[in-house]
């Protein structure tokens, strides 16, 4: 028997046929309990995204590669927020930095402190709108919104799983789990240091986050493993749920159920496939166009097939997908934040030294770095 399958979504919202497939693909297979598809559900590989899938057996392919993906923010000290200014002295999120004194989560040192590809990001954000009080952070604050993952780590650990037991459960779960956990430590240590990367390199002062919560995992809950593909913990804590670099995105207060696989969406969803996006872009716009946002931001991209790719018009609006986790009782918003730089790949610059870190950035004990003013 299949079990339950829920898509959290009301009439209207765009929800491709194909993901709910994949959805009900997934409640079949042994020891499935329960399936809960977000309001940004959209199909994946081998798997949804944007769904919480609670089992009685582990399936690594259901949390995916980039295990421990995730978004953070932190509050940014900044005496003057220029657009262009800042988009010049971003550092080169694809070099990586030197490992030496971190205690890095598994012995992984290769891409740490690099953002990655696809839907990755670094963005400069301010606070548009507060929706109640008593909170964090106010009208008009800075804060800077980092999105990224396990990198190869991830990758290398699913593969590891795949090349002998494909899309089966684990073999030892323990095992998966331990590497699961290392890589899930991984990804919040690589957003770290990405801020700090970012903030050294436009002359900002780093807060502590206000939330750091990954969306690619798997926890042992109720002594079943609740996975989690581009779903993120609705279990109490506040949630950066993305929209796009064009639209505004949405902090969340959450209190989701058990019929939701505790869980809520993590961004906008994309409404295209990338060869979609790339063949539909082309065709409407320039990459120049692309590299100034609706809202007015900048988009530091130098991958011209990136930037038509990743354009605002392949997500689902980000307000819709709200509204559902609203109006099912999943979640409240607290603040919205609207970008002004957003940072995918580096752009080549005549006479430019790829970005390492900062010589302000040092390294603090026991792994941890700090930005010094």
């Amino acid at each position: 028997m299949s079990a339950n399958v829920t898509v959290f979504a009301q009439p209207g919202s765009w929800i491709e046929s194909t993901a709910v497939d994949q959805c009900h693909q997934v409640a079949a297979l042994d020891g499935m309990i329960n399936v809960a598809g977000m309001p940004d559900l959209h199909p994946g590989k081998g798997a949804p995204i944007g769904a919480a899938m609670t089992s009685s057996v582990l399936y690594p392919l259901l949390v995916g590669s980039d295990i421990g993906c995730g978004i953070a923010v932190f509050p940014l000290r900044l005496k003057r927020a220029d657009p262009q200014r800042i988009a010049a002295r971003f550092p080169d999120l694809d070099v990586p930095v030197d490992p030496a004194g971190l205690d890095v989560p598994g012995g992984y040192t290769d891409s740490l402190g690099t953002v990655g590809r696809g839907n990755h990001f670094v963005e400069l954000a301010r606070v548009d709108e507060v929706f109640g009080a008593d909170q964090d952070l106010s009208q008009g604050d800075l804060v800077l919104i980092v999105h990224s993952g396990s990198r190869g780590f991830g990758e290398r650990i699913l593969r590891s799983h795949t090349e002998v037991y494909g899309a089966g459960p684990a073999a030892d779960s323990g095992a998966y789990l331990a590497a699961h956990d290392d890589a899930v430590r991984w990804g919040h240590l690589n957003r770290r240091l990405m801020a700090e990367r970012v903030a050294a390199a436009i002359g900002a002062g780093l807060g502590e986050p206000v939330t750091d919560v990954c969306h690619n995992s798997v926890e042992i809950r109720d002594g079943l493993y609740l996975h989690r593909k581009g779903a993120a913990p609705g279990d109490g804590r506040d949630v950066l749920i993305a929209g796009t670099r064009g639209t505004r995105s949405f902090l969340v207060a959450t209190h989701s159920s058990p019929e939701a696989g505790w869980s809520v969406a993590h961004g906008a969803g994309r409404k295209m496939s990338r060869a979609d996006a790339l063949r539909r872009g082309r065709a409407k716009h320039t990459v120049e166009e692309l590299r100034r946002t609706p809202v007015g931001s900048l988009v530091v991209c130098g991958d011209r097939q990136l930037l038509f790719e990743e354009a605002p018009t392949a997500y689902k609006r980000i307000e819709q997908v709200i509204a559902d986790l609203t109006g099912f009782g999943l979640a409240t918003p607290v603040v919205s934040t609207v970008p002004l730089v957003t940072y995918k790949t580096a752009e080549v610059k005549s006479g430019r030294i790829p970005g390492r870190v900062d010589d302000r950035v040092r390294r603090g004990h026991g792994g941890r770095s700090r930005v010094l003013p």
